[in-house]
Formats: structure tokens, sequence, C-alpha cells
């Protein structure tokens, strides 16, 4: 729990006209490109999606969705339209089948790269980001990893300090 990742994310897939969500905890940015990886396994109902069509949405919700992210994450896209139940609008991506989520903060579209299979991990490309344009939609939330959230919001700016090591054009 000391140093679970985040933030919570929602992962879209779709399959044909059927498209789900996941709620994934278990994030991380490999590096200062956009590659990024999650962890997910056969017990998901969106592993076998991310398998076949290699690609995905990671939308990333603000701390005031929490409840409805946990839901999503109590119930199966086997049996419900999580996107009908929850209230959520999906916005076609430009890059891939799977959809943005309107009510998130951020959408990130994906292309799955590698995965390995041992460790269940999805390494993903970014191809294209999405961000609420208002601005509106700012705190996200953290799984400390017992049932519990905290959320975010405070920013400490230490570029200046961090100049020789940040690559060009971040």
């Amino acid at each position: 729990m000391l140093i679970e990742p985040g933030p919570v994310v929602l992962v879209t897939t779709a399959v044909g006209r059927r498209r789900n969500i996941m709620t994934i905890s278990w994030t991380l940015v490999m590096d200062f490109t956009p590659k990024l990886a999650f962890v997910t396994g056969a017990w998901n109902h969106s592993f076998q999606a991310l398998l076949k069509t290699r690609e995905c949405v990671i939308a990333i919700p603000s701390a005031d969705m929490s409840e409805t992210v946990v839901g999503i994450g109590t119930c199966s896209g086997s049996d419900t339209d999580k996107f009908r139940k929850f209230g959520l609008t999906p916005v076609k991506a430009a890059a891939v089948k799977a959809p943005l989520i309107a009510e998130c903060v951020a959408n990130i579209e994906c292309r799955v790269i590698d995965h390995v299979a041992k460790h269940d991990l999805f390494v993903l490309q970014g191809v294209r980001a999405w961000i609420d344009p208002a601005g509106r939609k700012r705190r996200t939330f953290h799984a400390v990893g017992d049932g519990t959230f905290v959320a975010d919001g405070r920013r400490f700016n230490h570029r200046a300090l961090m100049a020789g090591k940040l690559p060009p054009g971040v």
C-alpha cells in the first residue's frame, strides 16, 4: 500500500459494437515517451478484447467519479452495458475503435505494443490524447490498496530544478 501506483483509470475496449469499461489501479508510465502499461488478467472481461483488438482507451476519471469508478470495477461487462448502467457518454475516438469517456479528465487512445503473458502486463503506445478543454475536472484519485482512495490536486512546480533531466518538449 505504500507504493500504490495511480491514478485509478478506466480502460475502454470495443469488439465490433460491443463496448466495455474496466477499472484499473495498476498502471505505470514507462518513460518520457507516450508508453504506458497496466496489469489485468483473464478474470477480467476486457482481457480477451485487448488481446483481440490490441487497442484501448485509458480514460482518467475525476475524484468526484469515485463511486461510479468503483461500481464499474465491481460488475462484469460480460452481462452489463457499463456505459448505460453508469450514465457515461461514449465519444468516438480518432485513432482506435474503443470509445473515449466524455465525463473524464482526460482520455488517451492506445495501441497494445506488447503483452507480457507471464505477468499479464499490457504495454501500450499512446497515439492520441484528449483533455477536458474547460479544465473543470482536474482532481484525480489514487487507490491506497485497502479499499480507500486519496485525491490529489496540489501541484508542485520544480521544472527549473529538473531542466537538465527533462527531454525536449516535456
